[in-house]
């Protein structure tokens, strides 16, 4: 089937139908909801900050921001927030090194440290969780596992981190003395080697139980618990330990964003959480099964432990003429054309500002633009001619993904639709207005879906009984990486000595190879 951008109206009696139908299916998958975040005031929509209900520009210096979000965010029983990161200005557009566009449009940009917003939001929450996007060109692998470390410390488990090797030459040249990206293949292999780092730092450098902090027996850290990994490689040599001590869920939680055939190779060997862009539930389908079948087959791991999240942005009205009003208003008085642009020339590395404006995108000799265009075309056929004029229009309010248009009931069951068709775990929802986006869909969208049987009524509980609740608890019911997943065993585990834990090692280090 073709799903089109905004949500087909349905007769009443279409709608009590389709939804008694799913009503009296089989028992449905509980969805993971994730609010969809950056540093920065523009995240996929262009320009909506100017909207008079929109207080995204307060978040560069109002920690009440923050708090008031999350409180907003556990209070709707939101999973996590996923927070999005670049580290550069999109530049391509009109270039070289042209970041006007963004700059005016506040297109992610400026844009925050996000790992700073994340200990406002969880000293006041205890459940939601907080994925964290930080690329591996940012860092060293020793640094960032002690920043990792640091923030599942003092969110009590709840953190994850989202492996990207990025995409912006603007970020490259600022972080690769001046160079821009290396290759795909080569950014890859260096992230492989670079995870394989985080994990021995994480899982193998302190044993178990080894932080006592004993007041009696004088004790803060047993030194029999530690050991050096002496990771020695192409791109890394690391002697470890790790200078933090392990959370409640010892490593965070591993989230992979990518399509490529490296990045489907990287999601299906370490991924729990892969995070998808596509437009139609078909295309999210596919790459779903293509991932899963990788990590069963080449990585012998259970797919059930790999859960996929899309974008989306949902636009609800209590009519459907009112959110079709809604979405029509941001694109015609707040959405930025110039941002807009400058977007989709960054995302495909291309200045779209060399085609004219009819000039027909999917005709173009440069694959990176085509096959961009091509999803646009699958997705939304009743365009006749996807030129520069027709994607910009696109992009202006949901970016890169799909936007549903409706009212609650009607989105809800649309969802529904993607779920059947493509086996999503969840979805990352992107806002217009905020923190308007998230009170609606906590007010409006959740109660359906959990009609449905697609939404939790509240968390789950902790293993150890306390109040938080760690994120990999949240996902698969245990702290604890799933035993088929190719680190697992380089778990030092409490009461292991060190030479028994050094024999077992091996044979763990070469699943990781």
């Amino acid at each position: 089937m073709t799903v089109q951008r905004k949500v087909k109206r349905s007769s009443a009696s279409e709608a009590d139908n389709a939804k008694r139908a799913h009503l009296e299916a089989p028992k449905r998958k509980n969805l993971i909801v994730n609010a969809f975040l950056m540093g920065s005031a523009g995240n996929q929509s262009v320009g909506i900050w100017r909207h008079p209900q929109d207080k995204s520009s307060e978040l560069y210096n109002s920690p009440e921001y923050w708090i008031n979000l999350a409180k907003l965010l556990e209070k709707g029983k939101f999973n996590a927030v996923f927070l999005a990161d670049v580290l550069g200005p999109y530049d391509v557009y009109k270039g070289p090194s042209n970041f006007e566009p963004v700059a005016k449009a506040g297109s992610q940009w400026p844009i925050s440290d996000p790992s700073y917003f994340i200990p406002l939001m969880a000293a006041v929450t205890t459940k939601l969780a907080f994925g964290i996007t930080i690329s591996t060109i940012s860092e060293q692998p020793y640094h960032l596992a002690r920043r990792l470390g640091t923030l599942d410390l003092l969110s009590n488990g709840r953190v994850g981190w989202n492996i990207v090797t990025s995409y912006l030459n603007s970020a490259s040249r600022n972080l690769l003395d001046g160079k821009n990206l290396p290759p795909n293949e080569e950014r890859y292999a260096r992230a492989g080697e670079y995870v394989d780092v985080i994990y021995k730092l994480f899982l193998s450098s302190w044993r178990d139980g080894s932080f006592r902090a004993d007041k009696e027996t004088g004790v803060f850290t047993d030194p029999k618990g530690l050991r050096h990994i002496n990771h020695e490689g192409k791109y890394f040599n690391v002697p470890g330990p790790a200078i933090t001590h392990p959370s409640k869920q010892k490593l965070p939680v591993i989230i992979q964003a990518g399509t490529s055939p490296k990045g489907k190779d990287l999601s299906a060997k370490n991924a729990e959480v892969v995070f998808l862009a596509s437009l139609t539930p078909e295309a999210l389908g596919a790459s779903i099964k293509d991932i899963k079948h990788i990590a069963s087959t080449k990585y012998h791991r259970d797919p059930s432990k790999i859960k996929f999240v899309g974008l989306l942005t949902v636009i609800l009205g209590n009519t459907h003429e009112e959110a079709e009003h809604k979405y029509n208003d941001y694109k015609a008085n707040y959405a930025d054309e110039e941002g807009a642009k400058a977007m989709f020339s960054g995302w495909t590395g291309v200045d779209i500002d060399k085609f004219r404006d009819d000039e027909v995108l999917s005709n173009v000799d440069h694959i990176a633009v085509a096959s961009a265009v091509k999803k646009w075309q699958t997705a939304y056929p009743r365009v006749e001619k996807w030129t520069k004029k027709a994607i910009i229009e696109e992009i202006k309010v949901g970016g890169s993904g799909p936007v549903l248009i409706g009212t609650a009931e009607e989105v809800a069951l649309e969802i529904q639709n993607w779920v059947d068709i493509s086996d999503i775990d969840g979805f990352n929802f992107a806002y217009t207005v905020l923190p308007q986006t998230f009170e609606e869909i906590i007010d409006r969208l959740l109660p359906e879906l959990e009609k449905l049987g697609l939404f939790w009524h509240d968390y789950p509980p902790s293993a150890d009984s306390s109040e938080y609740v760690t994120f990999r608890e949240q996902l698969f019911g245990q702290p604890y990486l799933d035993k088929t997943h190719p680190a697992s065993e380089l778990r030092w585990e409490a009461g292991e000595t060190e030479e028994a834990y050094t024999l077992r090692l091996e044979a763990a280090l070469n699943k990781l190879q």
